[in-house]
């Protein structure tokens, strides 16, 4: 099996307070995108970041800023936070509108459109945007906060999307998200991941460093089998 994963480190588990440093030590681990979870306390109950943290978080690195928008109109604020700094502006298809309108208006704004599924959407409901897309995130916990237990049922729903892609000849990523730790992530690869985000398993770590090391290597062992 031939497998290139890469590794996100989600914020939402990192210290606020500093911020740069903390993105800084991830990305000089190994870390190569910093995921951003913004949230409005409307979509999902909790409410975490802004534009603000954004800028932050663009001027601490070079590494790609993965931008997941867990909001209510999403189109509205696309611009906001391609100025601010995202590489990937990634929006939810159970508060789209119309997914092909807001992947082409983040496309003209320079940035990559990304779609992403609660662990209760059918697969049948995103798969005809798939296609617009240059990934799709599928969540493997419930959306809203970090520290969750992964959910097993989205490995089949990242095989059932991997097919796909495959059956269709789409270049289209797939990311995962929720509860991955070095235990499950090699069945996360297994199941078709190309990008796995992690939040308490890198930044509540006791060293950043190491746990990027034990993730960077279960990668290495994937692609070698």
């Amino acid at each position: 099996m031939s497998v290139i994963c890469k590794l996100a480190a989600s914020i939402l588990s990192a210290d606020i307070a500093s911020i740069g440093q903390s993105v800084k030590e991830a990305v000089s681990a190994g870390v190569e995108y910093i995921h951003v979870d913004v949230m409005d306390g409307v979509f999902v109950d909790n409410i975490t970041f802004g534009l603000p943290i954004v800028r932050a978080v663009r001027a601490a690195t070079d590494a790609v800023v993965d931008v997941h928008l867990m909001i209510i109109h999403p189109s509205q604020y696309v611009g906001q936070f391609a100025d601010a700094g995202a590489d990937i502006v990634n929006f939810h298809l159970e508060a789209a509108g119309d997914p092909r309108e807001i992947a082409s208006v983040i496309r003209e704004h320079g940035k990559s459109p990304a779609i992403t599924i609660n662990p209760w959407t059918s697969i049948k409901d995103v798969v005809p945007y798939l296609d617009a897309v240059d990934m799709v995130l599928v969540m493997s916990v419930n959306p809203g906060f970090g520290g969750q237990k992964f959910l097993p049922q989205s490995l089949k729903r990242a095989e059932q999307i991997k097919n796909y892609i495959s059956q269709n000849n789409l270049k289209t990523q797939i990311e995962m998200d929720g509860g991955i730790t070095a235990k499950n992530v090699r069945d996360i690869i297994n199941a078709g991941a190309d990008i796995v985000v992690c939040g308490s398993s890198v930044f509540g770590a006791d060293s950043v460093c190491g746990a990027v090391k034990e993730f960077r290597q279960i990668f290495a062992g994937a692609l070698a089998e």
